[in-house]
């Protein structure tokens, strides 16, 4: 069994930490403006009993979280409380799921990949099987064919649960229509579960359907355009009943009342928050436009807050390319740039204006190092 591996750049004694550009776990590179903070500070030096438990229905958090779904929809869509689960992070969401459909042999779990990881982590330390499709090796688009035979395995337990995210990480692409029309005939015992976590910056959602169809259901998170990832909190959207089922799984009290008013403040000033996005898409096309000068790189196009980049078809030999992915990804660690390697690529996540000048001049020089330009 593997488990999630956080990038050993983070915290590497080599590197002073104000040194670091952290563009490796896609997270905003804008922390909270200091009237925020001190709305928080006040909120812990005055409002939070730390000898009290969380609201554990987590009911005003519910309420803005449904206007907030309902506004950002860009149709008319009724959500209430009950279309809404709340999770610490949404690892807690993708747990729950997989204890409430797969647990006790009872069936399987379903990835198209590459794609998040902690899917199938979390399901194979709950002694869940997880079956595994691919995509398409030049768009990352899900591979029909490969991803049918999820749905009549030759053996083991039934499929029950299926994890697509929408856009995908890291490949950054969106889910288009012949996937999603795939999606729609999935049989109705499977549980779909769209990811949504980069929905803030690639505007595409299937919430509307999704609440039309009882076997599926949205996931988002406030760790990335919320700049909230140290506050650890995700959601899910769907249908009531199904919602139910996750509520009784839930444990009790799961989120905790700061990260609960920290969520709930961010969706108040969702305006002012929100406000940095179309500069960061602008700073993905700028980053697109420097790296695809590069013949050695191959770049794709990007609906998220990250590009994802492989070393172009005869750039090195095949049999060296992971580990020339590796020593870039290495290289431009010791510059100070941390970003990802996986899915057979480069994951760099787009950051302030000047991270990514430092990201453009970095890694120029480590594709340097390997002869590459």
């Amino acid at each position: 069994m593997v488990g999630y591996t956080p990038n050993p750049g983070h915290g590497a004694a080599t590197i002073a930490p104000e040194a670091v550009d952290h563009l490796d776990t896609n997270e905003c590179p804008y922390d909270l403006p200091p009237l925020l903070k001190d709305k928080l500070a006040h909120f812990f030096q005055h409002h939070l009993f730390n000898n009290r438990y969380p609201d554990g229905s987590h009911g005003d958090l519910k309420g803005e979280l449904a206007a907030y779904v309902m506004e950002s929809a860009g149709q008319p869509l009724t959500v209430t409380a009950d279309h809404l689960t709340v999770g610490n992070g949404s690892d807690e969401l993708i747990r729950s799921l997989i204890i409430a459909t797969c647990v006790g042999g009872s069936g399987a779990v379903g990835v198209a990949e590459p794609t998040f990881s902690m899917y199938g982590i979390i399901a194979e330390t709950l002694g869940v099987p997880v079956r595994r499709c691919g995509r398409s090796s030049a768009t990352f688009a899900l591979d029909l064919e490969s991803a049918q035979t999820l749905l009549q395995p030759a053996e083991g337990p039934p499929l029950r649960l299926l994890f697509m995210v929408h856009p995908n990480s890291p490949t950054a692409t969106a889910l288009r229509e012949p996937e999603i029309e795939w999606l729609r005939q999935v049989p109705p015992e499977v549980l779909v579960v769209i990811d949504e976590a980069y929905f803030e910056f690639s505007q595409t959602s299937l919430v509307a359907e999704a609440l039309t169809r009882p076997n599926w259901i949205i996931l988002r998170t406030f760790s990335k355009g919320f700049r909230l990832a140290a506050q650890r909190v995700g959601y899910g959207i769907g249908d009531p009943q199904l919602i139910a089922t996750l509520e009784r799984v839930r444990l009790p009290y799961n989120l905790p009342t700061f990260a609960q008013q920290a969520a709930l403040v961010a969706l108040q000033h969702r305006q002012d928050l929100l406000a940095c996005v179309p500069d960061l898409l602008q700073e993905r096309q700028r980053l697109h436009q420097a790296f695809s000068q590069w013949s050695a790189l191959q770049v794709f196009p990007s609906d998220a807050n990250f590009l994802f980049v492989q070393l172009a078809a005869g750039s090195v030999p095949a049999e060296i390319a992971g580990e020339t992915l590796a020593q870039l990804c290495q290289a431009m660690q010791h510059q100070g740039t941390l970003i990802r390697h996986t899915g057979g690529g480069l994951r760099i996540t787009v950051g302030s204006p000047e991270e990514n000048d430092r990201t453009i001049s970095r890694l120029l020089q480590a594709l340097k190092g390997q002869g590459l330009a």
